[in-house]
């Protein structure tokens, strides 16, 4: 880990002295001193300082002079706090707008002066680990697990950057598919809770009485079935992040429940007479107009309000063509790793017809497609026909049938079979995430004839889990 540098600026040598003998050990930092702003100007040219200590009141270049040169040279690179005797208040006020961090009156209690310098050092480290990961994911085509570099995305990543080290509550917005989950998780993994449980609930799938039970809990004999206690996934998430997928499909009563642990960080498990206090982050997202919804009183406007703190709006894929051959070898090599199929490409007509292509579905439907190409490409290369795109020519289907004519009755069905249940199957895994029951429910199928299909042609929902 690389040491902190502290610049300490006064004219009194005395103090320079006292001061670099008394800090350098408690803040276990390499501490500098210059007898005045001329010197302290040139050191700071020539090395590099976390943290500068200045005092107001020096002969030529004073500490307000050397504020306004560092801030004018380095912005807010170097975290600049200033000295002032207990008479110059005002003066340090000054220096606060004129864009100091913090100020300290001599004569000053040590132990307070090195709280003070701690937490100037730890803005000053969280200032330059922002600026690191900004500087990665713009000399990057991916941040965390979101993939892009188009100038709507740097944007999205900047606002990520910004709100994961906070603790407010974050509502993501944008169109199904355009990658609302993994920018919930992004924003958890570079929060102070990344060690914590990220909880995810997929509100829409949840009938509303369950969803109570889920999210709040209960104690034994609030209902028929109820046993025992059981702890809410908020009471789960405690210390951490829950991210509450597509709030938007949630009624009103359950908005107001969650309402009450916005503003009051407790809850009260169904049954139970005693609120609980939880300490967790909440992350929403939703793909529906919420503006809309309010005026017919389908959301609680209060409620929206206290959503909508720290907001990301993600772009569609159709405007951000540049990202999608990025996007799209990404998911390529994603899901041949995952179906164990060797290494395949996008032909150069494909990617063409990706880049028109107006994405109604965004990444999500992107990727459906990708998995179909790689399960129905028979070489090393993923043509439009593979997916789906266009009609093919009927040469080519001639080409098709007739390679069927050309094998056995039941070879060739079951050729067929194949061919359907792998993209039919895959495509209704996809949309649930590798949810078995959901895939069946829309498939029209019991769960036990859809997982007896699927063991039959060799079907995996754990590809499609994500």
């Amino acid at each position: 880990m690389t040491t902190s540098h502290l610049l300490i600026v006064d004219d009194e040598p005395d103090m320079l002295t006292l001061l670099k003998r008394s800090l350098q050990p408690d803040l276990d930092c390499q501490v500098d001193t210059a007898p005045s702003g001329e010197a302290a100007l040139e050191m700071i040219r020539t090395s590099e300082y976390d943290l500068v200590l200045a005092d107001i009141k020096m002969p030529g270049i004073s500490g307000l002079d050397l504020l306004e040169q560092v801030k004018a040279e380095y912005g807010e690179a170097i975290t600049m706090v200033m000295m002032t005797a207990y008479g110059h208040i005002e003066m340090a006020v000054e220096a606060m707008k004129r864009g100091a961090y913090d100020f300290i009156t001599k004569p000053f209690d040590h132990d307070a002066l090195v709280m003070r310098l701690e937490k100037a050092f730890e803005r000053s480290h969280l200032l330059k680990e922002n600026e690191r990961l900004l500087h990665e994911c713009r000399s990057s085509n991916r941040f965390q697990e979101l993939v892009g570099k188009s100038s709507q995305m740097q944007r999205v990543y900047e606002t990520i950057q910004m709100v994961a080290k906070t603790d407010l509550t974050v509502l993501i917005t944008g169109e199904s598919g355009t990658g609302k989950d993994l920018t919930a998780r992004a924003v958890h993994a570079l929060s102070n809770r990344s060690q914590r449980p990220f909880i995810a609930v997929n509100c829409p799938t949840v009938p509303e009485h369950i969803l109570e039970s889920e999210l709040f809990g209960y104690k034994k004999g609030a209902f028929t079935h109820a046993t025992r206690d059981k702890k809410g996934l908020f009471q789960e998430a405690h210390k951490g992040t829950i991210f509450l997928d597509e709030i938007g499909d949630i009624t009103p009563t359950i908005q107001t429940k969650l309402l009450r642990v916005l503003q009051e960080k407790e809850l009260k498990p169904l049954g139970d007479a005693r609120p609980i206090q939880v300490d967790v982050r909440i992350i929403a997202s939703t793909n529906q107009p919420l503006a809309e919804k309010i005026k017919s009183g389908e959301f609680r406007e209060d409620f929206f309000y206290r959503l909508n703190v720290l907001p990301i709006k993600l772009p569609p894929l159709r405007e951000r063509a540049e990202d999608i051959p990025l996007i799209a070898n990404h998911l390529l090599e994603k899901h041949c790793t995952k179906l164990d199929k060797p290494p395949k490409r996008i032909s150069a007509e494909l990617m063409d017809a990706f880049v028109n292509r107006r994405w109604e579905g965004n990444a999500r439907e992107m990727e459906n497609m990708i998995m179909q190409g790689i399960l129905f490409s028979g070489g090393d290369e993923i043509t439009p026909k593979d997916v789906g795109i266009g009609r093919p020519t009927t040469a080519s289907t001639v080409a098709e049938i007739t390679s069927l004519l050309d094998m056995p009755y039941k070879e060739a069905k079951e050729s067929n079979l194949q061919t359907f249940n792998a993209a039919y199957i895959g495509h209704m895994l996809t949309q649930s995430k590798g949810n078995v029951t959901q895939a069946a429910k829309a498939s029209g199928l019991e769960r036990q004839a859809l997982q007896q299909i699927m063991r039959r042609y060799g079907i995996s929902a754990e590809p499609y889990r994500r």
